[in-house]
């Protein structure tokens, strides 16, 4: 694999930067410095492999593990900067994202339900059945707190997020249901997910339902009409928007990570192997569970490829939103947390299967 000269260059310099980390780190005893140093050499480090083609894809990924650490190793550095509290930027961010997919939404995308009825019911029934259903079987099974387990119910409660498109894309299934499943879930959400909620994680943690329907409003409905409307009236000029709002998703994203973990930081110490595990067979349990029951409906493969990414990947950054206005984002909002790595390494490994597969026919 042949490395282009900028690209060492960056190397370079990122090695030097986590060499000063750890001279601030361990030697001067300056965290705040070693901080510092630790995210230039990252952001260095993410140049890098940028410039090489084959790792390119590899970045998010990486950062997303990056915000996991920085969560863990620096959680004061990350909660409070100065007198603010960066807890305030989650819901904020959250909006950004979700008026990004409203942008990237026609009324096309609601034109399909009609033109393919059956996998688009198939899809939904899947995604507000079978993960909420396994996020309560798991949280009861886990033997985990309260609200550490009431995360993970929250979770399967959730709609699926943009990821699930992108690896739709990937895996050479049928993106057009796939985006559509994503709009719709998304907007009818904010009606299911808190009566989920309330039937399924009551005994847990108190839910009410209300309170979490208008918390969906205005993170969901409002930024992904408003998106809908620029869409409609700025269609020549949304092409800019929808060029840069994926970088600004995966951005916001990661900074939602690395704040959810520095909140819970010490519940992650203490729990965080069993809730890794718990997650993760959430997440497999969706990929297999949404593709048989596809397959077993006599969906065509790419529907059931789609349907799979549909159920198994979900909105973990609402879900942290969610939790975030309840006031258990270092409890509740922590199986989200968890989520997001998990689901994007599972998820781009079955896409690559996938896609491979495909090409081999």
């Amino acid at each position: 694999m042949k490395i282009p000269k900028t690209s060492k260059n960056f190397l370079l310099a990122a090695i030097a930067s986590f060499i000063m980390a750890a001279i601030f780190g361990f030697e001067m005893a300056a965290p705040d410095s070693a901080f510092s140093a630790v995210l230039g050499g990252l952001i260095l480090l993410s140049l890098a492999l940028h410039q090489i083609e084959k790792l390119r894809d590899s970045v998010f990924t990486l950062w997303v593990f990056v915000a996991f650490a920085l969560g863990l190793l620096f959680p004061e550095s990350i909660l409070q900067l100065g007198s603010f509290e960066t807890k305030s930027l989650i819901i904020p961010l959250l909006m950004v994202i979700m008026f990004g997919m409203g942008c990237t939404i026609s009324l096309s995308d609601f034109a399909r339900v009609i033109a393919m009825p059956k996998a688009v019911s198939v899809g939904l029934i899947c995604q507000f059945t079978l993960m909420p259903l396994m996020g309560f079987l798991l949280a009861y099974l886990s033997n985990l707190p309260s609200e550490i387990a009431a995360g993970i119910i929250l979770v399967g409660c959730s709609p699926s997020g943009l990821a699930s498109n992108v690896m739709a894309f990937v895996a050479k299934a049928n993106v057009a249901l796939s985006l559509t499943l994503t709009a719709i879930a998304t907007l009818i959400a904010p009606f299911i997910t808190p009566l989920l909620m309330r039937l399924l994680a009551d005994e847990l943690v108190e839910i009410d339902a209300l309170a979490m329907f208008f918390s969906m409003l205005k993170i969901v409905i409002l930024p992904v009409v408003a998106g809908l409307i620029v869409n409609r009236l700025m269609r020549h000029k949304v092409a800019i928007i929808n060029r840069t709002m994926p970088l600004v998703s995966m951005v916001g994203i990661v900074v939602i990570i690395a704040i959810i973990v520095a909140a819970g930081q010490t519940a992650i110490m203490n729990i965080g192997m069993v809730l890794i595990l718990i997650v993760l067979l959430h997440n497999l349990l969706g990929f297999a569970l949404g593709y048989g029951a596809a397959k077993l409906l006599k969906l065509e493969e790419q529907d059931a490829r789609s349907i799979a990414f549909e159920v198994g990947m979900q909105n973990s950054g609402l879900a942290s939103g969610i939790a975030l206005a309840m006031n258990k984002l270092a409890s509740m909002g922590l199986a989200p947390a968890f989520f997001s790595p998990v689901q994007n390494i599972t998820g781009s490994t079955l896409a690559t299967y996938w896609r491979n597969k495909s090409q081999t026919r």
